[in-house]
């Protein structure tokens, strides 16, 4: 059962229906809705105790097996509603995590998701063991009171965490690593980025034929992909790198793990902003983008903007003009239209990519500027790389 309060936010879903394709992303069946008004959130309930009440009547009448709320709750808030509503009471942020801990496939997007899972868990200790209360310690019981389990639970999570940053700093490095190999071989780079379920990956397959997993369904991408991408206009290859998508609400926790995976964005050259055309909401989506890239460091990289989904529109919502410029924080922006589908502007799509690759000179590791042969030319389409 999904619910929401409208606490007067501009981004306030009113039909719940991004919390309602997370839920059924993480394999759930939603079977009833309920939303209401406040205007700040109850300390106790968050909802107050009359709709704590009807959501538990709602929730009887329809057979409903936990509570989802649209909003991030306090680990107080989650505890008394559970007592209260008799059901298990979740929110937005745990459904988040769920859904990554289901698609992470590498050993880096597991180590991300797991850090995040703990984090959140050590907020959510308080009074979750009352029924061990206080253990004692010392043969035949005597010695003196012991550690209480919450405090064995808080240590034992403790060196978790610390065990995973550890782990996930190695991967940092060999990211690192990477970056730099890329960087001496001059490499242009392009970061995918945008809201989750705006077609990156589909995007991503068209343009360099690769079979990265892409479906109509949120977070269906966690896990970066880089493929060399040919660009016979300006003679040379870039770095095409699919990236996890951002959500509006999206964990601070998750944002922190993902750090590694999204410094490719902050260290790209430049950023195919990709935005769902179709979704009437997609300036809000936008939004949410830009906030993310300015919390990773990515708020300057340039942009370039790609609407995709162009065969969703209806003939009446098609643009007049395939090609224009867009205002994103009083910047304009250049901006295509698209069909990662059927690959309607893709062409142009290319050629934007080559103008942008030009203006930036390829150079051996040794450092100096060449004039590229038609035989080093052809080496690079083969090769996929300058200079190899």
């Amino acid at each position: 059962m999904l619910v929401g309060v409208d606490l007067g936010l501009p981004h306030y879903d009113p039909e719940l229906d991004e919390l309602g394709l997370l839920a059924e992303t993480a394999g759930m069946r939603v079977v009833a809705r309920i939303s209401c008004k406040r205007r700040a959130p109850d300390a106790a309930l968050f909802v107050g105790s009359g709709k704590a009440d009807e959501i538990k009547l709602l929730a009887q009448m329809h057979g409903a097996t936990e509570i989802l709320f649209d909003q991030s709750l306090s680990p107080a808030q989650q505890r008394n509603l559970e007592r209260h509503i008799e059901l298990p009471v979740n929110d937005r942020t745990l459904l988040i995590l769920t859904i990554f801990a289901q698609r992470a496939r590498s050993h880096e997007g597991k180590l991300q998701v797991e850090l995040a899972r703990l984090q959140y868990l050590t907020t959510r200790l308080v009074r979750r063991w009352s029924h061990l209360e206080r253990q004692s310690g010392g043969i035949g019981m005597r010695g003196g009171p012991g550690e209480k389990q919450i405090e064995l639970d808080r240590r034992m999570l403790g060196e978790s965490i610390k065990r995973t940053k550890e782990r996930l700093a190695k991967v940092v490095k060999q990211r690192s690593t990477q970056r730099r190999q890329r960087a001496r071989r001059d490499a242009f780079t392009i970061s995918l980025v945008g809201y989750t379920n705006a077609g990156k990956s589909t995007l991503f397959n068209a343009l360099v034929k690769a079979r990265a997993y892409a479906a109509d369904q949120l977070f269906a991408t966690l896990d970066t992909t880089t493929r060399q991408l040919y660009l016979g206009e300006a003679g040379r290859s870039v770095s095409l790198s699919d990236t996890v998508g951002f959500i509006r609400d999206l964990p601070h926790g998750l944002i922190d793990a993902f750090r590694a995976t999204l410094q490719e964005a902050a260290d790209a050259d430049l950023l195919i902003h990709v935005v769902d055309a179709a979704n009437p909401g997609f300036p809000e989506q936008m939004a949410e983008v830009q906030t993310v890239l300015r919390e990773i460091g990515a708020g300057e990289v340039p942009q370039l903007l790609v609407f995709n989904k162009l065969d969703a529109l209806d003939d009446e919502r098609r643009p007049l003009t395939m090609q224009d410029t867009m205002e994103v924080d009083g910047q304009q922006v250049p901006r295509l239209f698209v069909s990662a589908r059927n690959g309607e502007g893709l062409a142009a799509l290319r050629l934007q990519l080559a103008e942008m690759a030009k203006a930036v000179p390829v150079e051996l590791a040794v450092g100096a500027t060449v004039e590229h042969s038609p035989e080093l030319l052809e080496a690079d389409a083969r090769l996929g790389t300058i200079g190899q």
